[in-house]
This record gives structure tokens, C-alpha cells and sequence, in this order.
């Protein structure tokens, strides 16, 4: 597995400019069963590695099957303010020469969705994702749709813009990390016009693992360990978030389980069958300072989450 996640790296690395280790995070994420949201300013490349992921998986027809209603293999949501709720989720309609109540899928249905520029969408059709991605499954007109695994939301967020709509923290602690990919040194940058500036960049581009892989993977991320002292540790960092002095709205019960499910994916991804508490600390930022608010605005959510690690002890009573 280890092998076969270094080479689907490779392979979006080869296309995509972007530091291995927030890809190999993002790669731990969709296997955790998680979603992410690329928060940067626009033009850095966050839509170009999101269609490079998608395109990195052979999707199998026997896992596109489903029931009534089929799951795509990836689709796009280009996000505008006019947007509607059943633009994105589907609706029902009327067939006139049968008279019969058709659904017209949205592009929700399928394995690996990319929600361009999510902050554009006014907060009613935002809410529409709530459901999808907590429960992995919608409800149309009282019809219950469940989404077939693999499923994977990746969404855009641009930072700065005209007609934005701030995402709610507990929409955002729907996602399992939020990333910024920022802007590329001056090395690679000459590298992403060398190659991007020609019409058949994407040329030769192919799939590298197959979408069961995926749903194995996701399978064995409960099988790795995770020591009853990391998980106290873990707990310690939550609950630091509810009495420190600079955060106004703190983390919830989730993050902790967003957190545990996150680090044993990432242990899995590097061959390791246990989570190191190091590992906790490495991916701790990333996965809490969108659930958070801090009481004055001028002071980043990374800043008393750096505090906290800093000063929560490591206690090793029974390990």
C-alpha cells in the first residue's frame, strides 16, 4: 500500500506542482473517509490537482452501480451565487407522455466531487452539503438516497473576492483538514509555465490505482493501533481548546474523532501499523484551526493551537 501511495504521488507530482506532504495528507484524508477544503488565493493550481487526483483512479463499472440512481466517477460543481440547492443534490420531475416521477440526478452523485469555489454559494445552498457529507447520503422529497464508497469532496475556497459567503464553522467542521497550497518559489513556478502553457500538458496523463484499492484501504485504517495514551493525549488538546483564553469558539466532540480517524490514515500511508504521537502533533493545525474562532480576529486560530501544543504534556501512564 505504502508503494502504491508513493506512486500515485508521483504521478500527480509529475503534472502538478505542490508539496508532498499536504498531498500525501489530502491522499490520508479521502482514505480516512474525509473531506478537504483548499483555502488560497485563486490561480495557485487547487482545481488542477483535485481534477489530477480524480484522474489518477481507474473507476470500475461494478462500483458505479447503484440501485436506481448510478455514481458518476468524478464530476464538477462550478459554484455561483445563483446556484440552488437541487442544482447540486438532483430533483424530481414530471415525464409528460408517461406522467411518471423521474429523478434527475445532481452532480453530488458520484465517487469524487470537486466544489469549485464553495464560498460563492449563498448559505441555503451550502447547507445542501451538510447531509452529504456527514452522512454520505441526501434526502429528496422525503427520499432517501444513500452514496456508494469511495466518496470524496474536495472544495475550493478563495480567499479574497467580490460576493463571498464566509463558510459557518460547523459546516467547515465537516471537512477533515483545510489546506492552503500557496504560492509556488520561483524554481517552480518556471516549471508550471514550461509545462502548463502548452495546449497537451494533461497528454499522456494516466490512472495509477483503481477505485476498489481505495475502498480496501479505507477498510484498513481501523486496523491500525492507536495507543489509549495517544488518544488521552488527543482529548487533552480538544479539551484545551474549551479554556484557552485567546479561542471563543472551540472544538468539538468530532474534531477528536476527525483527528484519530486522520493520523491512523496517515500512519497507514507511511507503512507503519501505529500511530506515533509525533504524528498527532504533525497534522493537528491543519485538522483544528478551521473548527475554531478566536475572541480577537487579529490573532490566527494557529496561534493558541501552537500555545496548546506547547504546553499540553505527553503522559505515558500505561503505555
Amino acid at each position: 500500500m505504502k508503494q502504491s501511495i508513493e506512486g500515485l504521488s508521483a504521478n500527480i507530482r509529475r503534472l502538478i506542482s505542490v508539496d508532498e506532504k499536504k498531498l500525501e495528507y489530502i491522499i490520508a484524508a479521502w482514505i480516512a473517509g474525509g473531506h478537504v477544503i483548499l483555502a488560497d488565493s485563486h490561480g495557485v493550481g487547487k482545481t488542477s490537482l483535485a481534477r489530477a487526483l480524480a484522474r489518477s483512479i481507474r473507476w470500475r463499472d461494478e462500483d458505479m452501480a447503484f440501485g436506481e440512481v448510478m455514481m458518476e466517477g468524478f464530476s464538477r460543481i462550478q459554484c455561483t451565487v445563483d446556484l440552488l440547492p437541487q442544482d447540486i443534490l438532483g430533483y424530481n420531475r414530471f415525464v409528460g407522455n408517461t406522467g411518471e416521477l423521474v429523478f434527475n440526478k445532481g452532480p453530488v452523485f458520484a465517487h469524487f466531487v470537486l466544489c469549485d469555489e464553495i464560498n460563492l454559494l449563498t448559505p441555503k445552498t451550502q447547507g445542501s452539503f451538510l447531509q452529504v457529507m456527514e452522512e454520505q447520503s441526501i434526502t429528496i422529497e422525503g427520499k432517501h438516497y444513500s452514496l456508494r464508497d469511495p466518496f470524496f469532496i474536495i472544495a475550493t475556497m478563495n480567499l479574497k473576492g467580490a460576493h463571498l459567503f464566509p463558510l459557518p464553522v460547523p459546516q467547515l467542521d465537516r471537512f477533515m483538514l483545510r489546506l492552503s497550497l500557496g504560492y509556488p518559489s520561483e524554481e517552480e513556478e518556471r516549471a508550471i509555465i514550461a509545462m502548463h502553457g502548452r495546449t497537451d500538458a494533461w497528454e499522456g496523463f494516466q490512472s495509477v490505482i483503481d477505485s476498489g484499492d481505495l475502498i480496501n484501504w479505507k477498510k484498513m485504517v481501523d486496523l491500525v493501533q492507536i495507543h489509549e495514551d495517544v488518544s488521552a493525549y488527543i482529548v487533552s488538546c480538544i479539551r484545551q481548546t474549551r479554556t484557552h483564553p485567546d479561542i471563543e469558539s472551540p472544538a468539538s466532540p468530532r474534531a477528536g474523532v476527525r483527528v484519530s480517524r486522520l493520523v491512523r490514515s496517515l500512519a497507514l500511508c507511511r507503512g507503519l501499523d501505529y500511530v506515533p504521537i509525533d504524528l498527532v502533533k504533525e497534522v493537528f493545525i491543519p485538522a483544528m484551526a478551521h473548527r475554531i474562532i478566536t475572541r480577537d480576529p487579529s490573532i490566527p486560530p494557529e496561534a493558541p493551537l501552537l500555545h496548546i501544543l506547547d504546553t499540553v504534556p505527553v503522559e505515558r501512564g500505561r503505555g
